[in-house]
């Protein structure tokens, strides 16, 4: 192995963990706000791979642009299936919520599975084969694209949540659902609105990662997997953890791509294994 094949899984496995960042966000503010598992958030990305998908196909819309479409759709999905369903199990045990959120992923991914066929599909764009490159590593275009606009929304999200009345109330229905209460928060619409940003976040990564990722009805259980190991490998409610968890699960993947095929996933779930010995907290995470 020479340092340039090295340098080029690190680069590779870096942008890959920004969209595992992005994903994990989305999962970390749901539970972090509502104190839900979501089950059902990986399927959330495959749908809304989907809606890039047939935007491009029969309308040719660029997976990017559709982002603006994707976005502010999936938000209204999500306030709807809070509204719907999670806000009727709030209250209820964690190995409830675990399994209506399940039940709502198994509900959708067999209706795609109906409307799509289980098929892979991908879209061919004009950039799908553009690459940089820089000192001597190659850096693929639609990669370097996912990657910044996955770190361009985690930046929107940090400045809602610390610079925003909205963030200030969903901070304090998070850390205490009755005081929020009683000085006048609406935390029924606070945890809608928490729920339906974090369906956005992961369906815009499903976007984002479409032009170099093939979209099927469950694609999305690939992603899910990592971004809980992301959320437990940052701590949960980290948001900084989040983000740091997922360029280090990139960085982890991208150098066991170097091993052999059947080893390529033992690294990343070997760090998971040594962090919840160690911290099981996480790396940002407080113990509670």
């Amino acid at each position: 192995m020479d340092w340039q094949t090295l340098a080029q899984a690190v680069a590779g496995g870096l942008l890959l963990g920004g969209v595992y960042a992005l994903v994990a966000l989305g999962l970390n503010l749901i539970f972090g706000v509502m104190k839900v598992i979501n089950f059902a958030h990986g399927t959330f990305m495959m749908l809304g791979m989907y809606a890039s998908y047939w935007l491009f196909a029969l309308y040719g819309v660029d997976p990017y642009p559709s982002i603006l479409i994707v976005g502010p759709a999936f938000l209204l999905v999500g306030m709807a299936v809070e509204r719907l369903v999670v806000s009727r199990i709030l209250d209820a045990p964690e190995h409830d919520q675990l399994l209506v959120t399940l039940g709502v992923s198994l509900f959708l991914q067999n209706l795609a599975l109906a409307l799509f066929k289980a098929d892979p599909r991908s879209i061919r764009t004009v950039y799908g084969d553009w690459s940089l490159p820089v000192g001597g590593v190659v850096i693929s275009a639609p990669r370097l694209g996912a990657f910044l606009t996955a770190l361009a929304l985690a930046g929107v999200l940090f400045w809602l949540l610390r610079r925003t009345d909205l963030g200030k109330a969903m901070r304090a229905a998070a850390e205490e659902r009755e005081g929020a209460i009683l000085v006048g928060i609406d935390v029924r619409r606070i945890y809608a609105l928490a729920f339906g940003i974090g369906t956005a976040l992961v369906a815009v990564a499903g976007s984002v990662v479409l032009p170099f990722f093939h979209v099927s009805p469950a694609v999305g259980e690939t992603f899910l997997l990592t971004a809980f190991i992301t959320v437990v490998l940052g701590g949960l409610g980290s948001f900084p953890g989040a983000l740091i968890g997922g360029l280090l699960i990139g960085l982890v993947e991208g150098l066991g791509a170097l091993l052999p095929g059947s080893l390529r996933q033992l690294p990343v779930f070997g760090l998971f294994i040594i962090t919840l010995l160690l911290r099981p907290q996480g790396l940002l995470g407080s113990r509670q």
